[in-house]
């Protein structure tokens, strides 16, 4: 059950990287981009912690407040629930 988790939140976090990048990609184009509704989304879902990672790897949404205090404090929780289950 636990491996199915952690999975299941890796799985989620990758695709949030994924998204992060490719928004990052968009912006610089000008070009159609990923709602942040759905950033979040994906955050909420359990991939909170691939969104600080890819806020930081491609130094987007960092300026923006929801998004440099939301993503840490979501994966915070995430994170800490991930143990408490494993405990």
């Amino acid at each position: 059950m636990h491996e199915v988790i952690l999975g299941y939140m890796a799985v989620m976090s990758l695709s949030l990287v994924i998204c992060m990048g490719y928004d990052k990609s968009q912006a610089k184009k000008h070009k159609s981009r990923i709602a942040e509704k759905t950033l979040f989304t994906l955050a909420i879902f359990g991939g909170a912690v691939g969104g600080v990672l890819g806020m930081y790897l491609f130094r987007h949404k960092t300026r923006k407040n929801k998004f440099a205090f939301g993503f840490p404090l979501l994966a915070a929780v995430q994170v800490f629930l991930v143990v408490q289950i494993w405990s």
